[in-house]
């Protein structure tokens, strides 16, 4: 079974959200870039709790934006050995120290999570957080959660509240 490295962390340092995947699937690692997968949900989602048409934007021009609504993007697992993309089959998995998002980033309100694999390890990682930041645990964006995207962007509206206008 192949090791799979995660990405590094894309935020600046007065991120008020940070949305935390698993481990990115085999088609954003081949790009190197998150949530490449053409079925994944996630810039569609994270678009409609922003009020922004994140999917219609490139790359490079979704990243822009997220850093200036002040929300970054990383992985709790930071490898594993995984068969395929999907979360069933991690195995081995070493861990981010997203902990430390508690402390180097002062203005964090909000941890969301995107998945139950990744709101299973995040939770277990940050333990309990300081007041004053919520943690959220959110429907997985990947197309192998068949919930309807309507749920799901009821589910991942209440990011909105994190992120600058």
């Amino acid at each position: 079974m192949t090791v799979k490295v995660g990405l590094l962390p894309i935020a600046r340092s007065d991120a008020r959200l940070f949305v935390l995947g698993s481990l990115p699937g085999d088609a954003s690692l081949a790009a190197q870039r998150y949530y490449a997968h053409p079925t994944n949900q996630f810039w569609r989602l994270l678009g409609s709790a922003i009020g922004e048409q994140l999917q219609d934007l490139d790359y490079e021009a979704r990243l822009a934006l997220l850093a200036e609504r002040r929300i970054g993007l990383w992985d709790v697992i930071a490898s594993a050995a995984r068969r395929g993309s999907l979360d069933q089959a991690i195995r081995e998995a070493e861990h981010n120290e997203i902990e430390h998002l508690l402390h180097h980033f002062r203005d964090l309100r909000a941890i969301a999570f995107n998945g139950s694999t990744a709101a299973a390890a995040g939770r277990r990682l940050i333990g309990y957080p300081p007041p004053g930041i919520a943690l959220i645990d959110l429907p997985s964006s990947s197309a192998a959660n068949t919930r309807p995207f309507i749920d799901k962007a009821a589910a991942w509206s209440v990011l909105g509240k994190f992120v600058q206008p």
